[in-house]
């Protein structure tokens, strides 16, 4: 900004639709309030892995379906209704690579421990994991409430 004034610090977080991700998106909402940030809720998509097989997915759009998901879970997350200030991202690409580029700048990057994976024994998801170890900024890692450490609940 030329007038002097910084910009307010941004925090992306990374949503997903799990419970997981709605702990992070409030986590995020609650910091935000703390330090004066702007929140950008950010859900990557890609195609299926079955996609370019042969299969062929009449009419279904996947990019309005990822907006969809993302609006459901800032709704369900923030209930009453979601805070003017979040800005909302629908990307097209592998979630931890979108989430490494979105954060690029970014004051601090917000991840649930946990997505939609199948290993639900892992105390990190695959996404998390790889986030944490690449960021271009401070991670926050937010487990679902109630979530504790030891068989299952990691």
């Amino acid at each position: 900004m030329n007038d002097g004034q910084a910009a307010a610090p941004r925090i992306v977080v990374g949503v997903d639709g799990s419970e997981p991700s709605e702990a992070a998106l409030r986590w995020a909402v609650g910091q935000a309030g703390l330090i004066g940030a702007v929140v950008e809720a950010v859900l990557a998509w890609e195609y299926p892995r079955w996609y370019g097989m042969g299969v062929v997915v009449s009419g279904f759009d996947f990019e309005s379906n990822a907006a969809t998901v993302l609006s459901q879970a800032l709704d369900e997350a923030l209930e009453p209704g979601v805070p003017a200030g979040i800005r909302r991202r629908v990307v097209f690409g592998h979630p931890a690579e979108a989430l490494l580029e979105a954060s690029r700048g970014a004051e601090l990057l917000v991840v649930g421990n946990r997505g939609h994976g199948g290993f639900t024994e892992a105390l990190l998801g695959s996404v998390t994991q790889h986030v944490v170890q690449h960021a271009p900024c401070p991670v926050v890692v937010v487990r679902k409430p109630g979530q504790t450490d030891g068989p299952g609940g990691g």
